[in-house]
């Protein structure tokens, strides 16, 4: 019989599993792990926000992000940076704006291991009503702006000509990462997160014959990642955040490895 916690867990880990999928296979086609990750960095200035305003940390970190997000829209409009050192400049200075935020409340007792890798095991009933409400929520808009940001994704001047607005869909999506990382700060982390994005899309894309087919394995195969990962963890006493990611990367060599001793590569 299992654990409350770890029963918790589990459905914690599939909900965000579930969402993370077809999410991350965008991020995956658009090449958009670093964009995650910059998302993801400004979580810790999210942090220190909610601890200034007063607000639910999950609140505080969809603020902090969506803002993020907005202000890289409009620097890749009016700025002749490339967006690469648009992200870099975001990423690594709202990681350090947050801790130095942070640095001025030394009375407010932050757990700054947590929030970097996570603490699934700590995922209370409200959480889990948050994490699948949330979940159905991003899924829905996806599912809005999914033909026009694939359409996209495959070609952007076809999408615009075809009146698909694949611009709107673009800030929409990058609105809805920063949703999704909000919740899922608690569970995996801050460093983390990304991880759950990038691995699982990573290990289905050679075997998809189609983007929805890809979606729902990816989804698949964040729930074995995050399986595996809670068992590793309860096994072997491991931290639980980096065991799911473990895992994940391990399901990614041994299906790189069987797709490779399953048929010639042609590469």
């Amino acid at each position: 019989m299992l654990d409350d916690f770890f029963t918790r867990a589990l459905l914690a880990g599939v909900g965000l599993a579930l969402v993370t999928g077809p999410t991350g296979c965008f991020v995956v086609w658009r090449r958009l792990a670093y964009f995650g990750e910059t998302i993801a960095h400004s979580a810790l200035l999210g942090v220190a926000v909610a601890i200034v305003a007063d607000i639910d940390l999950a609140i505080g970190i969809f603020a902090t992000a969506s803002a993020v997000v907005l202000i890289m829209f409009f620097l890749e409009r009016s700025d002749t940076l490339p967006t690469d050192t648009i992200l870099g400049l975001l990423a690594h200075g709202g990681l350090s704006l947050g801790l130095v935020v942070l640095a001025f409340f030394p009375h407010m007792r932050v757990d700054l291991h947590a929030l970097l890798f996570g603490d699934i095991l700590a995922v209370t009933r409200t959480d889990l009503i948050v994490i699948w409400a949330g979940g159905a929520a991003v899924l829905a808009v996806l599912w809005w702006i999914w033909r026009p940001l694939l359409a996209a994704t495959v070609s952007l001047d076809l999408a615009t000509v075809a009146g698909l607005r694949p611009e709107r869909a673009r800030l929409v999506f990058g609105i809805l990462v920063a949703a999704l990382i909000s919740v899922a700060v608690k569970i995996v982390g801050i460093l983390l997160v990304v991880a759950l994005l990038v691995i699982p899309p990573a290990t289905v894309r050679r075997f998809a014959s189609s983007p929805e087919k890809m979606a729902a394995g990816t989804a698949v195969a964040g729930i074995l990642a995050i399986a595996g990962g809670l068992l590793a963890s309860a096994t072997l006493d491991t931290p639980s955040g980096p065991s799911i990611v473990t895992a994940a990367l391990a399901l990614f060599v041994v299906t790189r490895m069987g797709r490779r001793h399953g048929r010639p590569s042609t590469r």
